[in-house]
């Protein structure tokens, strides 16, 4: 019985020693060492450049923690260079990469509508172009009225210009509904790589304030 007393002792101890994994970063400016045990005499492990991150397996009232680095190696760190966010320079650097992503994706859209502003340049030509065509059969077609003193050949050539005609509107139609969907989506991706931009920007000026002040009071 003074047995099980002596062991269930010893296992509350050692569990509120443990807590739930974690995940923690090395402090800013710093390189720390992992070692197999808590205390500098310990062998070392290897060392934890700023910014590393480690799975917080356990934490000591001694101060020190127990973790785990990316490619499995565990061991002893203080506790006291252990912090729950990423570092400053990481957080700048992210920012800047989001940055850079979304100019990358704002230059692909400003491309993409340069494409579609030449696409609606041509078809307006065309359409302009058929527009004289048309204006032309009307023409004909209204001479053609005028000398009537042929009828059956004014009617044969009558009918011919008709059909022309019809067929020449339905084009222009066809090119009217082509330039309004091009002139939509150029609209709407001009729309997108101004949103873009402006996120970015917001982005920078939410982050960097902060970073800096974090910088200022770790000093």
């Amino acid at each position: 019985m003074r047995y099980l007393f002596i062991t269930l002792a010893l296992f509350a101890i050692s569990a509120s020693a443990v807590q739930a994994a974690e995940y923690q970063y090395v402090s800013d400016e710093l390189l720390i060492t992992l070692r197999n045990g808590q205390g500098n005499s310990y062998q070392v492990l290897k060392t934890l450049p700023t910014g590393t991150r480690l799975e917080v397996l356990e934490s000591t009232e001694e101060g020190y923690s127990r973790v785990r680095t990316s490619d499995g190696t565990e061991g002893w760190v203080r506790s006291q260079y252990l912090i729950n966010n990423p570092t400053a320079a990481m957080q700048l650097e992210e920012a800047t990469r989001k940055l850079e992503n979304l100019q990358e994706e704002n230059e692909k859209l400003r491309s993409t509508l340069s494409e579609v502003q030449e696409e609606r340049a041509q078809l307006a030509s065309e359409r302009d172009e058929l527009l004289g065509k048309t204006e032309e059969a009307e023409e004909r077609l209204a001479h053609l009225t005028e000398v009537a003193e042929k009828p059956i050949v004014l009617d044969q050539e009558n009918r011919e210009l008709q059909q022309q005609n019809i067929a020449l509107e339905k084009e222009l139609q066809i090119l009217n509904q082509e330039n309004q969907v091009l002139k939509d989506r150029a609209e709407r991706e001009w729309f997108i790589a101004g949103a873009g931009v402006l996120l970015g920007g917001l982005l920078l000026g939410l982050l960097i304030p902060r970073i800096r002040w974090k910088k200022q009071s770790s000093w």
